[in-house]
């Protein structure tokens, strides 16, 4: 009798330890899906339209264009109106980004416990900002399959004022809808909605709408005038490059 028992709980185990292999490779396959989408041209260029939206609903415009390399480079430079115009951040690999503000005429980089601010009062952090695929950055771990969307919680490998990101994965296309993120309180702090759309073989973040619940405040980034495969390289994402 005692051998059945102990024979019944191995194989129970043992099913446990499967089950959780299959969801951890599952939850780490989904993600590197997302990211294959998200990452997938081998460089772009675009421009943004940013709305900054406060309580009281009033609306601040500004314009931006953006260049990205792979899926670890990245210069975002604000180009409108003219009281932010040249402001821009450059993201490298290793968790390498350079802040440039006109008016001070020189670059800095940015530590990393500083990646938690908010870049150029929009409600997304240079950590949000940062050019690195998710899967380099979070463990995920598969916590529903609903009919539309995977759900999958991340947490952070590395210092992060996010104790957790959930995050919704279209199951056809495998881009993200979805992502609410929590401080060290289990609180959701922010959550960010994305709208989708192919141009030419890519699928393109046509809109990122962020909500900061704290500060009752939203940010909507809007892309535009999207090319693909233009020949960037590495030259194209220097400091020099920064503050031209």
């Amino acid at each position: 009798m005692k051998a059945i028992i102990y024979s019944a709980a191995v194989t129970i185990t043992v099913l446990a330890c499967s089950i959780y292999s299959v969801n951890a490779q599952d939850a780490s396959s989904i993600l590197k899906r997302m990211d294959d989408v998200m990452y997938s041209p081998k460089d772009l260029t675009g421009k943004n339209r940013i709305v900054l939206i406060d309580k009281n609903g009033k609306e601040e415009i500004r314009e931006a264009t953006i260049q990205q390399k792979g899926n670890d480079k990245r210069i975002f430079r604000f180009t409108a109106p003219a009281s932010q115009a040249g402001i821009s951040v450059l993201s490298l690999p290793n968790d390498v980004m350079y802040l440039y503000l006109p008016a001070f005429g020189k670059e800095r980089r940015i530590a990393t416990s500083a990646k938690n601010q908010n870049f150029a009062g929009t409600d997304f952090s240079y950590d949000d900002m940062e050019s690195k695929p998710f899967s380099a950055k979070y463990t995920p771990k598969l916590i529903e399959t609903g009919a539309n969307a995977f759900t999958l919680e991340l947490t952070p490998q590395a210092q992060s004022d996010y104790s957790k990101i959930i995050v919704t994965i279209n199951k056809t296309n495998f881009y993200p809808e979805t992502m609410d993120y929590y401080d060290k309180g289990n609180t959701k702090i922010k959550s960010a909605k994305y709208v989708f759309s192919k141009v030419g073989n890519y699928w393109n973040a046509q809109e990122i709408e962020m909500t900061d619940f704290k500060k009752n405040h939203k940010t909507k980034m809007q892309m535009s005038d999207v090319k693909y495969d233009t020949g960037l390289t590495d030259d194209d994402f220097t400091v020099r490059k920064l503050i031209q």
